[in-house]
């Protein structure tokens, strides 16, 4: 038997993946330059050549040979050393982000035969050819996914002998809202500095007497807001995956919040606290109960490439605010604070946590090994355990019909679930989601 057999450490390496093209897109997360630094530095110590493309797909999708072309330190750096050295714990994202959509338009695998819907996406690819990138490495949330399996798939239809750039994705979203990965980097960082935020406003409620519905990031699930909620001391918390029951009304067919419902659910925990002395609280509310509000809040707004409302324009906090003061007066004749509150811009470029760090350099590394070591293609790399790599193809991550990314919504029920509900305030009608003693603050 051979060292290279009998080394599971030690793997066949593939001399195609000379050139790599790194790409970040979609919003920023702590810990992208963990993530980038230690792919890049893991292809450049192995003599392989690494290009970071600046602000996304911005420069990439307008690509002409003539007229738009693509040139160093101004659309890409060619990445050295020394660019590299130092920044895992640096803020921001050393090749910058946008949220440019090459492919827009297309809807269903037939649209990738359709020349006019796939030119974007082609001038992604020809720029990429045309300067000899080998794979490209995509850094992104689920949009970002999307548009690497595009690139994929519209590969796959080119003539047999036509250059192919190998594509595998890292997952990135402080959402954590990925399916085929538990934790995606910059979640943890981005849940401890706004629960350190939630308790400072939790000291402040406490020393007026008020309260503070604090609106946190999270478009599709609850994932950060619940991990907010429950590192902060929140007296409740409500996201997408809760608007049942009394917390949803049907409109056209669709389920929707009732902001009635959700005045009334906070207004009952404002008179329960009081029964029991308590004349203080905190509120998190996940920003993507917006998009569940009726059509008459939401048609006017503004939509981004990616057909999504910008929900921070919507300020859901404030119009619960107000709604719930009025409630209370309503019902008990007296005044009460309540404040809103947004967060989530603030977390984005925060220092990482250092759980942020590890996995982002792993995810790094990983995509090394993914495009050298086990010569991927069409793969996200994820890890598992005590970080250890994994590979899912895109097939697994992708609705071949609509091809779409399904969202990890929070599962009801579920122990994580459960744990948020077990350390709010209990309510008596919210006993049926938690059954078991409470935790009261």
């Amino acid at each position: 038997m051979s060292d290279l057999q009998m080394s599971p450490s030690i793997q066949p390496q593939t001399s195609e993946v000379r050139r790599v093209g790194i790409i970040f897109a979609g919003g920023p997360a702590p810990a992208a330059n963990a993530v980038i630094s230690a792919a890049a530095t893991s292809f450049i110590e192995d003599g392989r050549e690494v290009l970071g493309f600046f602000h996304g797909y911005s420069n990439l999708q307008d690509y002409h040979p003539v007229t738009h072309r693509l040139l160093p330190d101004q659309h890409y750096r060619i990445f050295e050393e020394r660019d590299l050295r130092g920044i895992r714990n640096a803020r921001g994202i050393l090749i910058g982000t946008a949220r440019a959509n090459p492919g827009k338009g297309i809807e269903r695998p037939e649209d990738l035969d359709d020349e006019s819907k796939c030119e974007r996406l082609s001038n992604v690819y020809r720029a990429l050819v045309d300067l000899e990138v080998d794979a490209l490495i995509s850094i992104g949330g689920d949009d970002t996914l999307k548009t690497a399996n595009l690139l994929f798939e519209y590969q796959r239809r080119l003539p047999p002998a036509a250059k192919h750039v190998r594509v595998v994705h890292l997952p990135k979203t402080i959402d954590n809202d990925y399916r085929g990965i538990d934790f995606t980097f910059g979640f943890f960082t981005a849940v401890d500095f706004m629960a350190k935020e939630l308790q400072n406003l939790r000291a402040d409620a406490l020393a007026t007497s008020g309260y503070f519905i604090v609106e946190t990031m999270g478009r599709k699930a609850g994932w950060l807001s619940y991990g907010v909620a429950i590192a902060g001391e929140a007296n409740l918390v409500i996201a997408g995956e809760d608007v049942v029951g009394e917390l949803a009304t049907e409109v056209d067919g669709r389920q929707m919040l009732s902001v009635e419902g959700l005045v009334n659910r906070i207004v009952d925990l404002i008179q329960l606290r009081e029964r029991r002395g308590k004349h203080y609280g905190t509120i998190v509310l996940a920003e993507g109960l917006a998009e569940l509000l009726p059509d008459d809040v939401t048609s006017s707004l503004p939509r981004d490439d990616h057909g999504h409302i910008p929900l921070g324009g919507i300020d859901l906090g404030k119009l619960v605010a107000e709604r719930v003061s009025a409630q209370y007066n309503t019902r008990t004749g007296r005044k009460k604070k309540i404040a809103s509150v947004q967060l989530g811009y603030e977390s984005r470029c925060a220092p990482p946590h250092a759980f942020d760090v590890m996995l982002g350099s792993q995810l790094g590394i990983g995509a090394y090994r993914a495009l050298v070591e086990e010569g991927k293609d069409g793969f996200m790399v994820s890890v598992t355990g005590q970080l250890d790599l994994r590979y899912v193809p895109f097939s697994e991550l992708v609705n071949p019909d609509n091809l779409r990314t399904d969202v990890r919504l929070i599962e009801v029920g579920s122990d994580f679930h459960r744990l948020a509900r077990f350390l709010e305030t209990g309510v008596d009608r919210l006993r049926d989601w938690a059954p078991g003693r409470r935790v009261e603050r």
